[in-house]
């Protein structure tokens, strides 16, 4: 469809309570995405964003936002963050070359839970592209952007790591500070948004809120205590959670915390990413969350009516991956999408019941009262310590990336033009120690001492 004629002009329908007004949304989305594959016995698995799609056109909501098939990311785009060398091996390796590349894959990450698979580089590009994209769209004026192929907050500036290969968050926030003085990335993800966290770690600009499951987990970091360095202390937050955590606790800890966030660094803009691995009965996961539980994080942030990048990330129980995307999608239209679902391409995933939700298990939530109180009372406390939002001088601002995105129809990209930009990610630090662990459960290598000089270097 032409964007210009999308339903009601990316305007949402009118949500209801005092939260109802319209919004502008758009929806980034390649049809290629999905073909992508891991490999076999995988858990990530690009399907499942074109299953969400099949929902969204179901349940009549793309018809209700612009929707857009991204232009993919150059490298020129990929290396505001990446390192040069990164790029061109990710790049360059393909499966049958790989074994002439053993050095590379074990100096970048590659290979173990981040593997060689056909198209990769084309499958970052995409992600990425539709990220920084969606960062342009609320750039110039859009309210909510959305996309549900993105959100891999893992990887880093010299290496990939937890089936993450580029960072597309950090690079759509870099787009994002181009326009706003100071951006909030919020993270419901069951893992710790280490990329992103570390790539932030010493700025006052980006504040990186991660929720996370933390103990013996996957990537290892996001102690409480990790509060940011230099210009950036405290503007790190990390929410170590338990197993089984549900609804109620989880929201107890979310609106508090995100609330005093809120009023305290004002951001210009926001970027949530919604890994839907945090769902009840996810592969890899141990929490309890209801769909809606989840996606009441999505509501919360919506009703501050700030510029908000909706983004993916986890989720391997895929029929819920779908259903939470969907939901959530509809959450950030103003909508309420019915219970009973209706038929689609991928209808038999979602049997028996066919339904959008899915109850929660009654696992032991082991996330006492106390613990929870404990906890957000430290976090509060150090949002206190933050007087007021930083005061950030503006030089001449950086030329905007212009990305002409494509509606989903049409064929033919049109040229891309980005002015030459010298935006670097330069107030940044890489963590003291490089810990290099594997989100399937196998920990790789735990490197000190020459790896953190390297990974310092990186950043």
């Amino acid at each position: 469809m032409d964007p210009s004629s999308a339903g009601s002009g990316g305007n949402s329908l009118p949500s209801v309570g005092p939260d109802g007004q319209k919004r502008r949304v758009c929806y980034f989305y390649d049809p290629d995405v999905g073909n992508y594959y891991y490999g076999q016995g995988h858990p990530m698995k690009p399907h499942r964003i074109r299953m969400t799609h099949s929902l969204l056109a179901r349940y009549g909501l793309l018809n209700q936002m612009q929707v857009y098939r991204p232009n993919p990311a150059r490298d020129r785009d990929l290396c505001r963050f990446h390192a040069d060398d990164y790029i061109n091996f990710l790049r360059s390796v393909t499966p049958e070359t790989q074994q002439d590349q053993i050095r590379l894959l074990k100096r970048f990450n590659v290979g173990e839970d981040c593997p060689v698979f056909d198209g990769l580089y084309s499958f970052c590009q995409t992600y990425a592209g539709a990220s920084v994209g969606g960062a342009v769209k609320l750039n110039h004026g859009h309210d909510i952007a959305i996309n549900w192929s993105g959100g891999l907050h893992h990887a880093k500036k010299c290496e990939a790591s937890g089936f993450c290969y580029v960072n597309d968050i950090v690079l759509a926030i870099l787009e994002l500070l181009k326009h706003h003085e100071r951006v909030l990335y919020v993270d419901i993800d069951i893992h710790h948004g280490d990329g992103v966290e570390e790539a932030f770690y010493t700025t006052d600009r980006v504040m990186t809120v991660s929720f996370h499951k933390f103990g013996d987990y996957f990537p290892g970091t996001g102690d409480i205590r990790d509060i940011g360095h230099s210009k950036g202390k405290y503007y790190s937050l990390n929410v170590p959670l338990d197993d089984g955590i549900d609804d109620e606790s989880y929201q107890s800890l979310f609106k508090p915390i995100m609330g005093k966030v809120m009023e305290v660094f004002r951001p210009g803009a926001v970027v949530l990413q919604c890994g839907a691995d945090s769902l009840s009965g996810d592969r890899l996961g141990c929490f309890n969350l209801s769909i809606k539980g989840h996606a009441e994080c999505v509501r919360y942030m919506r009703s501050f009516n700030v510029p908000l990048l909706l983004l993916g990330g986890g989720g391997y129980t895929i029929r819920n991956v779908a259903r939470c995307w969907c939901y959530e999608t509809g959450v950030a239209l103003g909508q309420e999408p019915e219970d009973k679902m209706p038929v689609n391409e991928y209808y038999e995933y979602f049997g028996p019941d066919y339904t959008l939700h899915v109850a929660p298990s009654n696992m032991e939530n082991k996330n006492t009262r106390q613990q929870l109180d404990d906890i957000r009372s430290k976090l509060l406390d150090n949002l206190s310590k933050l007087r007021h939002a930083p005061s950030v001088h503006f030089q001449e601002r950086v030329p905007d990336t212009e990305i002409p995105e494509q509606d989903e129809d049409q064929d033919d990209p049109d040229e891309r033009h980005d002015p030459d930009s010298d935006m670097e990610v330069d107030d940044h630090k890489a963590v003291e120690e490089s810990s290099r662990r594997s989100i399937l459960g196998i920990k790789i290598k735990r490197e000190f001492g020459e790896n953190a000089t390297r990974v310092q270097g990186c950043i």
